[in-house]
Order: structure tokens, then sequence, then C-alpha cells
């Protein structure tokens, strides 16, 4: 990719979606987090290490070319986006509940990413050629973490502000990766009808049983429904531009980001679509008071 791409927009765009993030999050969401236990250990269980298992799967099953599948299993490892929180709202999701997850997940997987990421490429043998150092990724969650304490400390002055700011913020966030995206299709244009035939059953497939298993899993261990929808749209909703910002800033690798700015285009129709039927499903199910 362009240099100023990666050195300046990428960062960047990235720092933005995060400070949105802060924005939403209050402390409280943290201590939120001992409120609902069984929601969150659901969740996260599914999320770091369900999902991580069901994505080699499918990479070993489809046979993916070794970038691709390190791509697969990086866009696996990455949390939650701040997108799942806006699905959440808009399909009856406990909301709440995505805000602590999203929170509590992106400081876990300072730990998870690069441990599955680098047990993909040493099960491919890429080590030679492409490499995520402990740390490179501290420097990653620095862009990651800053900019959410920064947001988390704008709402702490003026509650106000941030609420009028999350909206743009948010509408920000998804034109920020639409253009991340468009970036790495151009940049890999030659290969792009290639790619989409290699990565594009693989991608709809991991997004679509990440949607199902995040809800169908919760509900099998008791979570409400509402719950059950947040935990959805959480675990299907990635945070793709963090996977293509590791990928291209920390990896050097236009081709493992692939398989992130493919799952972005995805996961947005296949979350709208998952979302609707949930919502029927909502209506059609009393709720506890």
């Amino acid at each position: 990719m362009d240099s100023a791409l990666t050195t300046v927009a990428l960062p960047l765009a990235l720092g933005i979606i995060m400070f949105g993030l802060g924005l939403s999050l209050t402390v409280d969401d943290f201590r939120r987090v001992a409120k609902a236990p069984r929601a969150v250990a659901v969740a996260l269980g599914c999320q770091l290490v369900l999902l991580p298992l069901v994505c080699f799967g499918l990479v070993k099953v489809l046979d993916l070319d070794p970038l691709l599948a390190v791509g697969m299993m990086l866009l696996a490892a990455s949390p939650g986006g701040t997108t799942a929180n806006l699905f959440s709202h808009l399909f009856r999701g406990d909301v709440a509940l995505n805000v602590s997850l999203t929170a509590v997940n992106s400081i876990i997987a300072l730990f998870t990413l690069p441990l599955i990421t680098n047990l993909a490429i040493d099960h491919y043998g890429l080590d030679d050629e492409v490499s995520l150092p402990f740390s490179e990724v501290v420097q990653v969650f620095a862009i990651v973490l800053i900019p959410v304490a920064i947001g988390m400390f704008v709402r702490a002055r003026s509650i106000d502000f941030a609420d009028r700011m999350e909206r743009p913020v948010r509408i920000g966030s998804a034109i920020i990766l639409a253009v991340l995206v468009l970036a790495v299709l151009i940049d890999q244009r030659s290969n792009v009808t290639d790619y989409l035939q290699d990565v594009g059953l693989a991608t709809a497939l991991f997004c679509a049983i990440s949607l199902v298993t995040g809800y169908y899993v919760p509900k099998l261990a008791g979570v409400r429904e509402d719950q059950a929808v947040a935990s959805s749209m959480e675990i299907g909703v990635h945070n793709a531009t963090l996977a293509i910002y590791v990928a291209v800033e920390i990896l050097d690798s236009t081709e493992i980001s692939v398989p992130a700015a493919v799952y972005s285009l995805v996961m947005f129709a296949f979350a709208t679509l998952w979302g609707l039927v949930l919502t029927k499903k909502l209506i059609k199910t009393p709720q506890p008071a």
C-alpha cells in the first residue's frame, strides 16, 4: 500500500474509531461486567475460544492460501467492532452489555490477538515472511487504548458533548472503514477476483456462523434474549479496521488484510439480515419484566 496510507491515514482512522468507542464508555461499563457474569463469560468464551477454532476449521477445510488463512485467523482474533453496538441498538439487544464486552475484549485482545495470529503464522511456516512481535503489538494497542482513554475522559468531563459527537463519529467511522476496504481492494485489484473466489465463501460462512453461534450458545446457557442478541452482534461484527491495521502496518502484508476487507462487506449485509430475523423473533417472544 501507499506509505501515506499506512503511516498516517490508517493509524488516524483507527484512532478516530477507538476515540468514538471511548465517547460511549464509562468506568461503570467495566464494573457492569460483574452484574451479568454469565452473559459476559459465555460471549467471551465464544469470541476468544470457540470462533477461532471454527475459523481454523474453515480455513483448513477450504484449503486457503497460507497468507489468506493467517488473515482469517487475525480477523477471528480481533475484538468486536464499535458498529456492533449500533446493530445491537437497532435490533433490540442489550447495548450496555455490548459496550462492556467491547471494552473488556479490546483489552483481552492485547494478549489473545498476537497469540492466535502467531500460532497461525507458525502453523503455515510463514515465520520468515511475516511476524507479529509482542513489542509492536504493544505499540498497536497503545494506538487503540489511548484514544479510548481520551474518549472516556471527554465523556467524564462533558456527557452532553460526548452524546452529540457519538452519531457523527459513528458515521465517520463507517466512512473510514469503507475507504480502508476500498484502498485494500484497489491495492490488490489485479488479484481481487481471485481473492473473492478464494476467501469470499470463507468470510461469508465465518460471518454467518459467528452471528448464529453468538445468539444460540448464550440462549442455551440461559442468557436473556436481549443479551443473546447483543452477544450475537458483538461476536459477528469484528473490528476489521484493527485487523487491516495489523496486517498492513505490522505484518507488512496487504494480502493478509484481504479477508478483513471482504468480511467488512459481508458482515454489514449479514448482520442486518440476521438482525431483522431476530427482531421478528423478539416481537413474538414475550420479554420478562
